[in-house]
């Protein structure tokens, strides 16, 4: 009797679970009809066939959607990694259009192994290496290279040179060329687009693709010298390895992994942005390892990079989607579009599918995003640094430097780290910086230092050099210095080096050596250390409060020893 209501209750989903399987499939239809334009439009930041960007959003929505963590995230060709693609690949191929497309199939299967490895490796932590002020400058770089570079298409005229420095003079002065007709309907469609993104249910997008191939036939735009994205053949390949030699792996390798920095940094940021907004746990690794298993299925078949775009993340959001459903939901409309609608896609005008990427990477393209830098008066030059590095070097070269400039911040901010002098506050356990805690009291003849940043080659002397420097400027005698080193989760061979010269530096002066908040690995490996050539005779993982009691205990027993000595 009782089993009755349970299986009726099975067979009958709450109201709440009903409700929400409705909004995911309605969030599903409201965002294909954003994602298969975008599909095509950034397969053309890419110079690659259309086809391209459908099958990477049928590789991203299916893999995603089994393996990936966020309920929100959805995982397409973006316009940043499509711009890296066309790069990368332009300076390869040197104009060979077979080897440009099989360079590509590469360079995504290599970024999807990428993603695979250091998902295996857990390392999801990976973009804390690309600074956010770096990130956003690029980004905001390569919003202005894909839109003076579509305008550019669009108008009917190419500039020779790829920096922004030649291109925008070159495309000023042939403005008596420019197709003003396709440039009116570019601006059209602009037009259209943003006034539909003010409905967010309404697939936008798809509408002005629409109104584009009516206006297009009607008005016989193709006479107007207004070209058509053509024939999309979407045929799915033979899974295969491409045939490159072993100089183009090679190269690859090194493009691969700065595709995956900036997809990750991209995706991961899209992801934990909904994530914290609405109280979800992130599995970064879990995301990497999607990510990965996505970029290799859509290189199998000759599609694009692809990663999860803030954009068609916060659409999909934004339509009421509730779980990944909505993007299963999404796909499954896409299949239907692309059974039926594609030879309509095809007629859709150029200037139209150039307005759709500009609408997209438009929300990058606002200013008041460095406003917070230049209030706060940090990494101000940062970002500028890596806005110029886009518009000088191009989209590749300002890539790998936008990941230089992070690197060296990092490397600068730890070289440049202090050590400080801790002192006891009140009578409790707590050990603070005497200089920014002035009413805290030095401990009587034992002196605590702390770095201030982990110990690794690029600072271990100049901290350690500060340490001496602190022990000779003493103002009252010192008989025992702990070192505590809370901040260095591992040490390297450099910093073994310096605390070995540190610590002959200590005996020499008769002082008592103490090692304070040591992590795991650092007390492994100081352990092991401990042995010939390093002049340390016991070793214990002690907190600050137990280094001093034995400190204070340890004097004690030797003023003991000497008031006993016989003679004396």
């Amino acid at each position: 009797m009782s089993a009755a209501p349970s299986q009726h209750a099975d067979l009958n989903p709450p109201p709440a679970a009903k409700r929400a399987y409705l909004a995911d499939l309605v969030a599903g239809l409201s965002i294909a009809g954003l994602l298969l334009p975008e599909a095509v439009a950034y397969s053309s930041i890419a110079n690659l066939p259309p086809q391209t960007g459908v099958i990477a959003l049928f590789a991203g929505l299916l893999c995603y959607g089994l393996f990936g963590s966020s309920r929100f995230a959805i995982v397409s060709a973006t316009s940043s990694s499509a711009a890296v693609l066309a790069a990368a690949t332009a300076s390869m191929a040197n104009g060979d259009t077979g080897l440009r497309m099989t360079l590509a199939i590469g360079l995504v299967m290599v970024t999807g192994l990428f993603f695979l490895l250091a998902g295996l490796a857990r390392l999801g932590g990976i973009t804390d290496f690309i600074a956010k002020p770096v990130l956003r400058g690029f980004a905001f770089g390569l919003a202005l290279v894909i839109i003076l570079k579509q305008f550019a298409g669009v108008a009917g005229v190419h500039p020779l040179h790829n920096d922004m420095t030649r291109f925008i003079p070159e495309l000023a002065v042939q403005i008596g060329s420019w197709n003003w007709i396709s440039v009116a309907v570019m601006a059209a469609a602009l037009a259209l687009l943003y006034l539909f993104a003010r409905l967010r249910r309404l697939p936008g997008a798809l509408l002005v693709i629409v109104i584009g191939v009516a206006a297009g036939q009607w008005l016989h735009l193709t006479q107007y010298g207004v070209g058509l994205v053509g024939s999309i053949h979407l045929q799915l390949a033979t899974p295969a390895l491409p045939l490159l030699s072993r100089a183009d792996w090679l190269r690859l390798g090194e493009l691969g992994f700065a595709m995956g920095m900036i997809l990750y940094a991209e995706s991961y940021g899209a992801i934990r942005s909904f994530a914290i907004k609405h109280g979800d746990p992130v599995a970064p690794n879990r995301d990497l390892l999607a990510l990965g298993a996505s970029n290799l299925l859509s290189g199998l078949f000759h599609g694009m990079p692809v990663g999860a775009g803030y954009s068609a993340t916060s659409a999909n959001e934004a339509a009421g989607a509730t779980s990944r459903l909505s993007g299963w939901v999404a796909a499954l409309v896409m299949l239907a579009i692309v059974l039926t609608l594609l030879p309509a896609i095809a007629l859709t005008p150029e200037p139209v599918l150039a307005a759709i990427v500009i609408h997209a990477v438009g929300h990058t393209l606002n200013p008041a995003i460095f406003r917070p830098y230049f209030l706060w008066r940090r990494d101000r030059l940062v970002v500028i640094a890596s806005v110029i590095a886009v518009l000088l070097l191009g989209v590749l070269d300002g890539l790998l430097a936008s990941i230089a400039i992070s690197l060296l911040m990092m490397l600068r901010q730890f070289s440049e780290s202090t050590i400080s002098v801790l002192g006891q506050l009140g009578q409790g356990h707590d050990y603070v910086n005497l200089r920014t805690h002035p009413e805290a009291q030095a401990v009587p003849g034992v002196m605590i230092l702390r770095p201030n940043e982990p110990l690794f080659f690029a600072n271990a002397e100049r901290i350690l050099g500060q340490a001496r420097q602190n022990i000779l400027t003493a103002a009252a005698p010192v008989h025992t210095v702990i070192l505590s080193l809370e901040e260095s989760p591992d040490l390297d061979s450099s910093s073994l080096e310096g605390l070995h010269d540190f610590f002959v530096f200590a005996g020499s002066r008769g002082l008592r050596l103490l090692l304070a908040r040591l992590k795991d690995p650092v007390y492994d490996i100081m352990k092991n250390a401990v042995a010939p050539g390093f002049p340390l005779a016991s070793l214990s993982a002690l907190s600050v409060a137990e280094a001093v009691h034995l400190a204070r205990a340890a004097q004690q027993a030797a003023n003991q020893t000497i008031e006993t000595r016989p003679g004396e």
